[in-house]
């Protein structure tokens, strides 16, 4: 299922998002920047992507870590997942944290962040004496089994 998203470049060295393979449920989300950026360790950098789009209404961007960047040099969202809401129209950026003990560095225009654009529900929330029962009931963290 495609649908069509209005991006303008802010920027005219901006990448247009692109998604790695014809199955892929996030598109990559790239730096403006011409030059490195050197994440200190422990430190988070917003990075700028030059892009504003309009996501229609009833979805959201939601912007998560590449695989590859987590794991492979430990930078990731410093909020885990970010939302660009349908009524946002400033620059998408992602405040790129380093997770680990080292410098580490963001190449010219290298891929930071996937977003993937996803439906959301807005719930009217009703204020009532008792909910439903279920078999789980209140059981929480763990309470489900060990294994």
């Amino acid at each position: 299922m495609k649908s069509k998203i209005n991006i303008k470049k802010l920027d005219e060295k901006a990448v247009i998002p692109t998604y790695g393979t014809e199955y892929s449920a996030g598109v990559d989300l790239y730096s403006v920047s011409d030059e490195e950026i050197t994440i200190k360790a422990h430190e988070t950098v917003m990075i700028k992507t030059g892009l504003a789009m309009e996501i229609p209404v009833g979805y959201a961007g939601f912007i998560f870590a590449r695989s590859g960047l987590a794991s492979k040099k430990g930078l990731a969202p410093a909020n885990k997942v970010g939302v660009v809401d349908a009524d946002y129209r400033g620059e998408i950026m992602v405040a790129l944290h380093n997770h680990t003990n080292e410098d580490k560095t963001i190449e010219a225009h290298e891929r930071i962040a996937q977003m993937v654009i996803m439906p959301f529900l807005r719930a009217d929330f009703m204020q009532v004496s008792e909910l439903s029962d279920t078999v789980r009931g209140a059981g929480g963290f763990g309470s489900t089994g060990q294994k």
